[in-house]
């Protein structure tokens, strides 16, 4: 299962980066709502659809790649067990986000340390 695609998002990856990301948070003692942990170099609505190849969208408007990009994060979300999102960077840059629940409580378990170290 982890070697599946969501579209064109792997959840290995995703939980590879999330591992990466609990581990920068927590050597940094800094606080953080949310953690860039993939950009997508563009806020082009025909290029991200191909990168993430969303080619069943039905509303090709920015409206309705933000409720397609909701879904696909609520689902990426439940399949790695942590919150992930996607947002618009301050460059205009569509980014894949790993919500930080509670950043005082953030701790790397040993299987995600393998998760990382592979």
């Amino acid at each position: 299962m982890d070697e599946a695609k969501i579209y064109n998002v792997c959840l290995q990856r995703v939980k590879f980066q999330i591992t990466n990301a609990k581990k920068r948070l927590a050597a940094s003692h800094v606080t953080a709502d949310a953690m860039v942990l993939e950009s997508y170099n563009t806020g082009d609505l025909v290029e991200i659809i191909d990168i993430l190849e969303i080619y069943d969208l039905e509303d090709h408007t920015p409206q309705g790649l933000k409720e397609k990009l909701q879904d696909l994060a609520y689902t990426v979300s439940v399949m790695v067990r942590d919150t992930i999102a996607f947002d618009f960077d301050d460059k205009g840059h569509l980014a894949l986000y790993w919500v930080v629940e509670d950043a005082a409580a953030v701790t790397v378990t040993e299987n995600e340390e393998a998760l990382a170290a592979a």
